[in-house]
C-alpha cells in the first residue's frame, strides 16, 4: 500500500498578526511618530477590525519595546533613548558585517546583479526626494545581501533588527540616503570581488556612519 505524503495546506496570516504588523508598518513609516498617542477606537477604524486584535497587538508590541502603556491614558509609540538607538545598531553592525563577509564567499552573477537593481531602485527613490520608498528598498537591498550569505537563521535576525533599524533610519533619511547608495556600490564591489574582509569592514562602517548621522540629527 503506498502512503501518500500530503503537506500542510497554507493557511491565512492571523488576523492579530495581520493587525500586528498594520500597527508596525505605521510605525516605521512614520505615519504614528514616537510620543504619538495611540487610540484603540481610531486604530480599530482606520484598519476595519475591533478593539480586541488592537489590543492585543499593542500588548506585544509594549513587549517588544515598540509602544508604552501607561495606566488609564493608553498606548503611547515609544520614544526611543540615545542608549537604546547605540546598542540597536551595535547589534545591527554585528549582523550587517557577518553577512556582507557570508555574501562575499561566492555570490553568483544573477545575485550581485540584482543588487546592482536594488541599488539603483534606491538611487532613484532618493533623487525623486522619495524617502520612505528608499528606505523601503534600504532595507530590501540588506535582505537581500543576507540571503546571498545563505544562512537563513541570521538572515532572520538581521531582518528583524533590520525592521527596527528602519525607524530610526527614516529620522535621518534625508542626510542620509545620498551616501548610504555610494556605500552600498562599494559594498556589492566588495562582494563581487570575493573580498570577505573589505565586505565586512565596509558594512560595518556604513552602520557606523548611520550611528554618527543619528546622533547628530538628535544633537540639532
Amino acid at each position: 500500500m503506498t502512503v501518500m505524503m500530503m503537506r500542510p495546506l497554507p493557511r491565512p496570516v492571523p488576523l492579530r498578526q495581520s493587525v500586528y504588523d498594520a500597527l508596525i508598518d505605521l510605525i516605521v513609516g512614520g505615519e504614528l511618530r514616537p510620543g504619538q498617542h495611540m487610540v484603540e477606537t481610531d486604530l480599530a477604524r482606520q484598519l476595519g477590525v475591533s478593539r480586541q486584535p488592537i489590543r492585543e497587538a499593542l500588548h506585544r508590541m509594549e513587549a517588544e519595546g515598540w509602544v508604552d502603556l501607561r495606566p488609564s491614558q493608553g498606548a503611547f509609540v515609544h520614544v526611543p533613548t540615545d542608549s537604546e538607538v547605540d546598542d540597536l545598531l551595535d547589534v545591527r553592525a554585528l549582523l550587517e558585517a557577518e553577512t556582507a563577509r557570508l555574501a562575499a564567499r561566492g555570490p553568483g552573477p544573477v545575485q550581485v546583479a540584482r543588487l546592482r537593481e536594488i541599488n539603483r531602485e534606491g538611487q532613484l527613490a532618493a533623487g525623486a526626494d522619495d524617502f520612505g520608498a528608499a528606505v523601503a528598498v534600504d532595507r530590501l537591498f540588506h535582505a537581500e545581501v543576507a540571503a546571498i550569505g545563505g544562512n537563513s537563521v541570521l538572515a532572520e535576525l538581521a531582518d528583524i533588527v533590520g525592521r527596527r533599524v528602519q525607524w530610526y533610519y527614516r529620522l535621518v533619511a534625508p542626510e542620509r540616503v545620498p551616501d548610504s547608495w555610494a556605500e552600498h556600490d562599494e559594498v556589492i564591489a566588495a562582494i563581487e570581488e570575493n573580498d570577505v574582509d573589505r565586505a565586512e569592514s565596509l558594512a560595518r562602517k556604513h552602520t557606523e556612519r548611520t550611528r554618527a548621522a543619528y546622533h547628530r540629527h538628535r544633537e540639532a
